[in-house]
């Protein structure tokens, strides 16, 4: 099943799509030579948005905990990424320490995990989990609803390197996106991989900077096939320094929203869109769609009540926001039973290995449909993102799915510019 989608548009449905398409060819080898240059994340996802004249992704996770919403059928391509992504780092690699985040009472999570430890099982590794919860002191088994169950044990450090008691890894994977920090546990593992690095965590990572980067890299993709960058990359910019108690920064936010809203209309005038431009402020750092906030007139932020300042002035573990990044909104245009949708594309190194939408019944088409709190319905992508059919038209389930999964593997490849570029400057003994 795909989601219904509407443009827009008065020109042609499915322009991009075609162009995709068309291209495709030229595509894949641009991608190839890209990964011959830079090392991809072991696996991200993204979300992204579909209105038609507009496709692009709004946010990339480098610690995805959705892979029990995947289509079964793509099993196997998950393995094999998986080993794809465990050779790069090491050929003879024979287990591997995997830390998830500390949602132990969070069942969907933990089918996530239950998920992502049976696919590195697959690829010959032995697989055990580490947890970083305090309360956590001796191995703890976890039922799952399925009548599976996972064993927690507590970590264990020896020099440089992070196990559990009898267990002595080649590499760590985290799943916990680090949000509140690098544990002293995790903090100078110079003797064992850690992906993904840890300075890829919500402590210091920012999502503005991967925008800049996701800007470079569609700059040179589009220039290789000859569309307009706009058409798969939202706009951004940032504001900075702000309290929202104090609404401090609030006329320099609200001004920068106000100039952003202005490039959108002239470029819904030069592609004859008639919808309402709108913008996103949302925290710089941080995940599971806190801090998010949809403008459509910059004078909403002059004089924010305070549900909506206490909304925007805290994240994930109660961090305070100071840093936003300001992203022009993309409509999703995709509808199932009358619900909003917006597909969500997950990757292992730099493979497309499935994905779902997310549905919200209680969500407009201009909203962030990643909503705490908020019920939304997984449902698992019907064909892989990697085998486009040029027989068929574009909105056809694989040419849909094609064109998601080159937009995603530019957000994946931005996500390793991101990295790269981010890294902390290694100390070179004298």
């Amino acid at each position: 099943m795909v989601p219904h989608l509407t443009t827009a548009l008065t020109g042609p449905l499915l322009e991009l799509e075609k162009h995709f398409l068309d291209n495709a060819t030229a595509i894949e080898r641009w991608m190839r030579s890209q990964w011959q240059e830079h090392m991809p994340p072991f696996y991200g996802s993204t979300d992204l948005r579909n209105s038609g004249f507009k496709l692009a992704p709004v946010d990339l996770n480098l610690f995805p905990g959705g892979f029990n919403n995947l289509n079964d059928a793509f099993l196997p391509l998950c393995v094999q990424a998986a080993q794809a992504a465990v050779e790069r780092i090491c050929v003879g690699a024979r287990s591997i320490l995997l830390v998830p985040e500390n949602h132990t009472r969070n069942q969907f999570y933990l089918q996530n995990v239950a998920k992502l430890v049976s696919i590195l099982r697959f690829t010959g590794l032995e697989v055990r989990l580490g947890s970083l919860l305090p309360d956590i002191t001796a191995p703890t088994v976890v039922e799952l609803p399925n009548g599976s169950s996972l064993t927690l044990e507590p970590l264990v450090r020896h020099g440089g390197r992070l196990g559990v008691e009898g267990f002595d890894p080649c590499a760590v994977l985290l799943n916990n996106d680090l949000s509140a920090g690098t544990p002293a546990l995790l903090q100078d593992l110079h003797d064992q991989w850690v992906i993904p690095p840890v300075h890829a965590g919500w402590h210091t990572r920012r999502k503005s900077n991967h925008a800049a980067a996701y800007d470079r890299v569609t700059a040179d993709f589009c220039a290789e096939i000859g569309i307009d960058p706009w058409r798969i990359n939202p706009a951004f910019d940032t504001c900075t320094g702000l309290d929202f108690h104090a609404r401090t920064g609030e006329q320099e936010l609200a001004d920068k929203v106000a100039t952003m809203l202005d490039g959108i209309r002239a470029k819904y005038k030069e592609y004859g869109v008639s919808d309402e431009p709108f913008v996103v402020v949302k925290a710089d750092a941080g995940t599971y769609g806190m801090g998010v906030m949809t403008v459509k007139d910059a004078a909403e932020l002059i004089g924010l009540n305070r549900k909506q300042r206490n909304k925007m002035s805290v994240v994930k573990e109660g961090l305070e926001v100071h840093d936003v990044i300001i992203q022009e909104g993309v409509h999703t245009f995709e509808t199932l039973n009358g619900a909003v949708a917006e597909p969500v594309v997950y990757m292992m190194d730099h493979y497309v290995v499935g994905g779902f939408y997310r549905v919200h019944t209680q969500r407009g088409r201009d909203e962030n449909l990643n909503a705490p709190g908020m019920h939304f319905e997984p449902l698992a992508f019907e064909a892989p993102c990697s085998l486009p059919d040029c027989n068929q038209e574009p909105d056809a389930a694989p040419n849909r799915f094609y064109a998601y999964g080159v937009v995603a593997r530019l957000a994946l490849l931005a996500a390793s510019v991101e990295i790269e570029e981010t890294a902390p400057a290694v100390a070179v003994e004298a």
